[in-house]
């Protein structure tokens, strides 16, 4: 008899499919639960965490200006990151060599260099150039001023996080670019559209899918960096608290204030990258 005819006869509703049973994975489960809720218990009973003193300075008017400056430090130093680092990304895919070195060692540079020790040496470029001036070749200065003056501390936290997230920023678009097969701007040149044209309709688009999950993550890391700003006594989120608890001595409360701000910023932001992500996952 043939197999069909065998298969035919087989009543396939009378074979039900049963999942294997996976026993420790409910006693793993329940495990990690039961910790889960000790952990919570223990953070909302410990009085050492002080939750009132939490609750009133989380909207402190201090606090909140802190707030402020981290959003802003965080939204013109990615601005820097992005527009320096697209140039980059260009630069190191350009056929000319000049160009494509001097983009491989700023990238090589500020990559290498900790975001720390960036920050603190463009605090003290005075002490390099006390005077920063701006002269004509065996002409007169046009311009000339006192670095401290400046660079100021704020100066110094975009130059520092801006410099270095351009580096960064550099590496995920190339790598976006380089993703899209070059096959396709062949194609799109030999029907007569102008590179500008095969950018913005071809290349950009597909690149954008592979670009903005990192550059999301970039993001929320520049979010956290801010933090190194205290360094240099610039008053952001973090040096604000610390500024309230040398004076309070409420070290922890105020710490968890500056986490749990920290802590929605990030969670806004993740899920804007979320709907960005779906929205270019959809074209």
């Amino acid at each position: 008899m043939p197999h069909a005819a065998l298969s035919a006869g087989v009543d396939h509703a009378a074979h039900r499919v049963v999942p294997l049973r996976h026993p420790w994975i409910w006693v793993a489960s329940a495990v990690v639960a039961l910790v889960a809720l000790a952990v919570l218990a223990s953070v909302a009973t410990n009085p050492a965490f002080q939750w009132p003193v939490v609750a009133e300075y989380m909207l402190d008017p201090q606090i909140l200006v802190g707030l402020g400056r981290t959003l802003e430090l965080t939204l013109i130093a990615m601005a820097i990151g992005l527009v320096l680092g697209t140039l980059l990304a260009m630069m190191r895919l350009s056929p000319n060599k000049l160009l494509s070195t001097v983009s491989w060692a700023y990238i090589w540079f500020f990559r290498s260099v900790p975001a720390l020790v960036q920050l603190i040496f463009w605090y003290n470029f005075g002490a390099l150039y006390p005077v920063i001036a701006l002269k004509l070749p065996f002409g007169p200065t046009l311009f000339s001023a006192s670095t401290n003056s400046l660079i100021t501390p704020m100066f110094a936290a975009l130059a520092g996080l801006g410099l270095a997230q351009a580096a960064y920023t550099a590496e995920v678009i190339r790598g976006g670019i380089a993703s899209v097969p070059k096959g396709q701007a062949r194609a799109a040149m030999a029907l007569g559209m102008q590179p500008l044209t095969i950018f913005r309709r071809i290349v950009f688009p597909q690149a954008m899918r592979v670009i903005i999950p990192p550059v999301g993550n970039e993001v929320i890391s520049m979010v956290k960096s801010t933090s190194l700003v205290s360094v240099i006594a610039l008053a952001e989120l973090l040096y604000t608290a610390q500024l309230i608890y040398a004076r309070t001595y409420e070290t922890i409360p105020l710490l968890i204030v500056a986490s749990l701000w920290y802590l929605i910023i990030v969670s806004v932001l993740s899920v804007g990258q979320h709907f960005l992500e779906r929205r270019y996952r959809a074209r």
